[in-house]
């Protein structure tokens, strides 16, 4: 069965289209574009009408190639900042005329199931339990298990929520880094009571900031997702990557081969949230894997 998956995060909307049978699994075609749509939630608990007219920008562009790929089945789920939003009928209705189908406001906990599925799926279950962390732009899940979810919590320490409430104003400053580890620490340690995020034999990191902390550690020329994907990155040179991204100008970030230009704002506040979980898990590396919730989504729908 061809199916469509559509991830609507808070920084990012992505599209995946797949042929699923059984076990089979053959993608078609796999595409993002940062569009921020959670620009300003954090702040005012609405979305900015500029930010769902990106968005169903997106939207329009991601519905032709599911015509023109004829899809059998579409699953849409929208996560973090669609749950905060108070007007977020205003894009769930943008959403449904342009595809027919009624998007999903996921809960953290179904986000974190899914994310779980589509991490895992190239492991053995014997390098379990994994404990699977997806850093969003508004949320990051924390999820546990060996063939399925045992424990799961989301927390709102994404990039973009940590950026808008941390880095505003440019570059980041000693005091603006202390305060956000604070923030950051915190969320980890309430997270840490639901999750047993220091007893897993493996972590994974899913979404953009962990495979572009990967692209930095692996020094790629440019963003190459096959070379990112399992690939293994200590924990000594995930700190060493925070701490490069924190301390760089923006220009020097936007000269990054490997730089996606949507995470240029964001990556310093994501990578910090990385690196104070790998501190907070005691875990000597993670594994980057560019399986997450979308490929979760195309099994869901067959």
């Amino acid at each position: 069965m061809r199916v469509a998956a559509i991830d609507c995060g808070t920084n990012s909307i992505r599209l995946l289209i797949a042929d699923v049978d059984g076990t089979n699994f053959r993608e078609i075609t796999r595409d993002m574009e940062v569009v921020r749509l959670g620009q300003g939630v954090d702040k005012t608990g609405q979305f900015h009408p500029d930010a769902i007219a990106r968005t169903l920008t997106a939207v329009d562009k991601y519905a032709l190639e599911i015509a023109k790929r004829g899809v059998e089945k579409i699953r849409f789920c929208a996560t973090s900042a669609t749950r905060d939003a108070t007007n977020r009928d205003l894009f769930i209705n943008g959403v449904k005329e342009r595809l027919g189908i009624e998007p999903e406001v996921i809960p953290g906990e179904v986000e974190a199931a899914l994310s779980f599925q589509g991490a895992t799926k190239d492991f053995n279950k014997a390098d379990g339990p994994f404990l699977v962390i997806d850093i969003g732009g508004g949320s990051t899940e924390f999820v546990f298990g060996t063939n399925e979810v045992e424990f799961a919590k989301s927390m709102n320490i994404g990039c973009v929520r940590m950026s808008e409430r941390h880095f505003t104003g440019g570059d980041a400053d000693p005091g603006q880094i202390a305060a956000a580890i604070e923030d950051i620490d915190e969320a980890i340690k309430q997270a840490g009571k639901i999750v047993p995020i220091t007893q897993a034999k493996t972590l994974i990191a899913v979404a953009g900031t962990a495979t572009t902390v990967a692209a930095a550690a692996l020094e790629l020329p440019a963003y190459d997702r096959y070379a990112i994907h399992l690939s293994r990155v200590s924990a000594e040179r995930a700190h060493a990557i925070s701490k490069m991204f924190l301390s760089m100008k923006r220009e020097d970030r936007e000269s990054l081969g490997y730089m996606h230009p949507g995470r240029v704002d964001v990556i310093g506040a994501g990578s910090l949230v990385l690196s104070r979980i790998m501190l907070a898990t005691g875990a000597s590396e993670f594994v980057a894997s560019e399986s997450d919730i979308l490929d979760g989504m195309a099994w869901s729908l067959v």
